[in-house]
């Protein structure tokens, strides 16, 4: 069976999407799933490309038992080809993938981050690049809720099981 790819996106892939990507690898590797995935992080913009997330990101991430490595890149329009679900954070987002002029296949591969928080479906994951530590700790809280109900959503569809021996 091939990989599930899962690629979450935000602007400048240097706090939200990274924390959705250390956040979905470590539940996954809590449900021992690892085996079915590969995930990856990316910025519309390339603004940081070769960085390491933002530091209050990473503290955060960091008090949650969560260690953030990835290094910031440019989301490309071959992406598309190479991923099975892509996640915007935002609509400005998803508004700059779609301006890549993906093919309606491509389209149905991006999934909102919030589509899949329970207690508000449909809106964007709030930026907190430029926030105090608690606007870092909100985003956390969302990713991980949204990110839950997420791969909950996929060992369903997918028929997932963990590799416990």
């Amino acid at each position: 069976m091939s990989k599930i790819k899962v690629l979450f996106v935000c602007l400048g892939n240097i706090c939200r999407s990274p924390m959705a990507e250390g956040i979905f690898q470590h539940l996954v590797q809590e449900r021992q799933l690892e085996h079915h995935f590969e995930i990856d992080s990316a910025g519309t913009s390339g603004w940081h490309n070769g960085e390491l997330p933002d530091p209050n990101m990473m503290k955060t991430a960091a008090l949650h038992g969560i260690n953030l490595e990835s290094r910031s890149r440019k989301f490309i329009k071959e992406d598309f080809e190479k991923f099975d679900y892509i996640i915007p954070m935002d609509q400005s987002n998803l508004r700059n993938m779609k301006a890549l002029q993906p093919t309606a296949a491509q389209v149905e591969k991006l999934h909102m981050m919030r589509a899949y928080d329970k207690t508000r479906s449909g809106a964007d994951v709030e930026d907190p690049y430029g926030m105090a530590m608690d606007g870092f700790e909100r985003c956390y809280q969302v990713l991980l809720e949204a990110n839950s109900n997420f791969l909950e959503e996929l060992v369903e569809r997918h028929e997932l099981e963990s590799s416990k021996i």
